[in-house]
């Protein structure tokens, strides 16, 4: 097999996504490996879910720095010093300069809930039901300066079922978001490996 391609999961929470990803890259054949995760808050739960799975772990608080820029600088300083090179953005609650995402195009990854070019921003369980959708699901998108709008690598579709809330259907979601992410991600290591 070809060499397994460095990977940072970004955090900002628990880090469900992180913990998928981390699981798929268990297998000898995955094309990458996880080789950091890295919060924006110290808090995060996922931090110790990675200490446990034997992940390196950063912690580079967003409050702690002067503006944007000096934070992303901080990130990227943590990311080279582990050699990372592809980004998965797994529950990152902070959007990324334009700069950033120049710099790290066609090797940053997103996971979106909901159908892309559909419900871009926040809240798309809730703006699904009220819309009146019959699908709904998730994305796994390559970053762009703009939010929610780079290439698409791979989608998931579940039904919008009668008496759903947006707690049901987020958690319906979340189960695709968990097979694809890791599916995606093994698509996009094996083209940057040569794989």
């Amino acid at each position: 097999m070809s060499r397994r391609l460095r990977v940072a999961a970004l955090i900002s929470g628990r880090g469900s996504n992180m913990a998928a990803l981390i699981e798929a890259a268990r297998a000898p054949d995955f094309p990458a490996e996880i080789a950091l995760v890295l919060s924006n808050r110290r808090d995060a739960a996922g931090l110790e879910t990675a200490r446990r799975a034997g992940v390196a772990t950063e912690i580079v608080e967003s409050r702690g720095f002067p503006d944007r820029q000096a934070f992303e600088a901080a990130v990227e300083a943590r990311l080279a010093a582990h050699a990372v090179e592809l980004i998965c953005l797994a529950g990152f609650m902070r959007v990324l300069s334009a700069p950033f995402a120049e710099r790290w195009r066609g090797r940053a990854l997103n996971i979106h809930p909901s159908l892309l070019p559909e419900l871009r921003g926040l809240d798309t369980h809730a703006r699904a039901l009220a819309a009146g959708m019959k699908e709904h699901g998730c994305t796994v998108h390559f970053v762009e300066p703009e939010l929610d709008a780079g290439p698409i690598v791979a989608q998931a579709r579940v039904p919008v079922l009668p008496g759903d809330t947006p707690e049901s259907l987020a958690a319906r979601v979340l189960v695709e978001e968990h097979k694809l992410y890791p599916r995606a991600l093994a698509k996009v290591a094996a083209t940057l490996v040569g794989g």
